[in-house]
């Protein structure tokens, strides 16, 4: 007498984690068709940008260059508030990522202080920093400065305090047994392990401010951003044009300029 065996077929998920999936999908399609549904968007601009894109364009070219020499120096003013914010706020993170470390910061009240700091920071655009600033000190590069060094307090801060949390508490304990006071130990123990994690995210945080910094002329704030608001106001395209150019090859060698620098010193 013969028995048969039946052929068993493999699956990934059983029938009711398909049907969870599939029923996961179609909040998110619903969530999505009605997020678009909510906001105006005008259709017939959506299916006319296209034509308009092209006829921007064709206006932009060729670029003009007769105001080469402003846009040079605009650019120049625009590395400037890019490196100088990012020192700036690398030496203000310092405190802030050390209080906000659960395991250096001195107390639970300097440990709330220290995160609310970092929130507080990031959870505000840096252009909304140059309206404020701008509001407080005039137009001009110190307001742009300020913006992108308060902005830059939370991503160094974050950063620098979870590099602080994830080291080797052994050299810390080991000095702290030898009766090496409290900045000795920060200073023999805590920073050699924290160094590359500095010299990274200061890197990091420079390129990225240099992009933000090309932005801040938009309110006011200095930079680039002026000249290119400027010539948008007055429907100049083609020194429009010069300016996106520009902006695109600041970029692009700060990129290749921070890639340089984290070979160098990491």
């Amino acid at each position: 007498m013969s028995t048969s065996v039946a052929e068993r077929t493999w699956t990934r998920y059983t029938p009711a984690q398909r049907w969870r999936r599939f029923a996961t999908l179609m909040i998110v399609v619903l969530a999505v068709v009605w997020s678009v549904e909510s906001i105006d968007i005008i259709w017939p601009w959506v299916w006319d940008a296209p034509a308009q894109v092209g006829d921007l364009f064709s206006r932009m070219v060729p670029p003009d260059v007769s105001r080469l020499d402003a846009i040079l120096w605009a650019l120049v003013e625009t590395l400037n508030i890019a490196t100088i914010a990012t020192f700036a706020a690398v030496l203000l993170s310092l405190p802030i990522a050390y209080i906000a470390a659960q395991n250096t910061t001195p107390n639970r009240f300097t440990l709330w202080l220290g995160r609310f700091i970092l929130v507080s920071s990031r959870s505000v655009n840096t252009l909304i920093w140059a309206l404020l600033f701008v509001a407080i000190f005039g137009p001009g590069v110190l307001a742009g400065i300020i913006a992108i060094m308060f902005r830059s307090l939370g991503f160094l801060g974050k950063l620098l305090g979870e590099a602080i949390e994830e080291i080797d508490r052994r050299p810390v304990e080991a000095l702290e047994a030898t009766g090496a006071s409290r900045a000795k130990v920060v200073l023999y123990a805590i920073v050699p392990q924290v160094v590359p994690t500095f010299f990274a995210v200061s890197i990091l945080r420079w390129d990225i401010n240099l992009r933000e910094s090309t932005v801040l002329g938009l309110v006011g704030a200095g930079g680039i951003g002026v000249i290119l608001q400027g010539a948008i106001d007055t429907l100049a395209w083609q020194i429009v044009a010069t300016v996106l150019l520009a902006i695109i090859v600041l970029v692009v060698l700060g990129e290749l300029v921070a890639a340089w620098l984290r070979r160098k010193v990491i």
